[in-house]
């Protein structure tokens, strides 16, 4: 009987160690492949919250996946709280030096996140962006049409991973868990040495791109967040949540600016197939710093309106779409804006993983059980 007991408390061991090193390899090989996408400038990024389902689906414990897709094509100029003409922003002198006149920067976002609860309270979320961006500029000696020479202008069009996002996640603040807090971190994982091609006759060859415009900062920041969600009536659920993100260091004489997220949402529930929501997304980004930074057209104040649906597919799986629409802009010096943002995305949740960690529950109970009986109330 010594044998059996040995070879029984040893089995049981080694089926409890593999189901947790199966959630944990899940998790870390789902987390590695996930993100967000680093923002340039204050025009640069969608303000757009996609957690407001995720905070819904993250009330039971597992593993969930979310695949976003995010296009901003920013081809309008702006100056302020208006637009402006290339040929009259071709006129502005900042700090004695043009004005620096782009054409256009066209983005293309895919976002892969993987979050997984250990609980109803505690979360972790890790999101991992690839990052497609075509770019041209005039340079600073243009007539706001036409490229003059030695005016730095030049094209580029890179796909890169960006920056990665960890987060961590409590919401047992209430019973309902539905406020929480989320602090983490953005780890300088995207490139920012990339480059692109100059289009100056006189400088020919290979230029860096804008730190700004680069697929990562190349910087660590601290990212701090509060959310809260509840219900109206029967048919009508909302959320707020306000975000702040600023870098903890420079890199290469490049620090982006500190940014305030505040976003507002609204959501229908009455009908059986379609869940109708508005947000509202405001975002406040101080200036870019540093002597690799543009100093001046960086930063601003943004306020969007985000109308979209969210369409349940199945048990386990849902799409969302939004498009994004500018109320506010003003923007520091002259900046690219998009005229609209579109977002499309799929959250898929794992049923079998969610029930591995109650398996290796139930598994170490037994081990108790049995270690209990055999071997005379050792855990007693």
């Amino acid at each position: 009987m010594p044998g059996l007991f040995s070879h029984r408390v040893i089995f049981a061991v080694c089926q409890g160690f593999i189901a947790a090193a199966v959630v944990m390899l899940i998790s870390i090989a789902g987390l590695l492949s996930c993100v967000d996408y680093v923002e340039g400038c204050a025009s640069c990024g969608c303000t757009l919250s996609s957690e407001w389902d995720n905070q819904q689906f993250s009330s039971t414990s597992g593993l969930k996946l979310d695949v976003r897709y995010d296009y901003l094509n920013q081809n309008q100029l702006r100056h302020g709280s208006h637009t402006i003409s290339p040929s009259d922003a071709s006129q502005i002198i900042n700090n004695d030096n043009p004005q620096e006149v782009e054409k256009y920067t066209k983005n293309n976002y895919i976002t892969l996140g993987v979050d997984y609860a250990f609980s109803r309270e505690w979360g972790i979320n890790l999101q991992l962006p690839y990052i497609n961006r075509s770019h041209s500029t005039l340079g600073t000696n243009s007539d706001g049409y036409t490229a003059g020479d030695g005016g730095a202008q030049y094209g580029s069009n890179t796909s890169n991973l960006g920056d990665i996002k960890l987060i961590g996640r409590y919401q047992g603040f209430t019973h309902e868990c539905n406020l929480g807090i989320l602090f983490g971190f953005k780890l300088p994982t995207g490139g920012f040495k990339l480059n692109g091609t100059s289009t100056d006759s006189t400088a020919p060859g290979p230029v860096a791109i804008d730190r700004g415009l680069q697929p990562g900062t190349g910087t660590t920041d601290v990212i701090a967040c509060i959310y809260y969600t509840n219900a109206i009536s029967q048919s009508f659920d909302y959320f707020a949540q306000g975000m702040f993100q600023a870098a903890l260091n420079s890199k290469y004489q490049y620090r982006p600016g500190k940014g305030f997220n505040v976003n507002l949402g609204l959501r229908y529930t009455g009908l059986q197939y379609v869940y109708p929501q508005v947000q509202f997304n405001f975002r406040y980004v101080f200036h870019d710093a540093g002597g690799n930074a543009d100093t001046v057209s960086t930063g601003g104040t943004l306020l969007y309106i985000s109308p979209g649906l969210s369409v349940p597919i199945g048990e386990h799986i849902s799409a969302y779409s939004f498009v994004q629409l500018p109320l506010y802009q003003n923007v520091y010096g002259v900046q690219l804006a998009p005229r609209y943002t579109m977002s499309f995305g799929v959250r898929y949740s794992f049923k079998a993983l969610n029930e591995i960690p109650t398996r290796l529950c139930n598994r170490l109970n037994q081990l108790r059980g049995r270690l209990t009986w055999e071997g005379g109330a050792v855990w007693a």
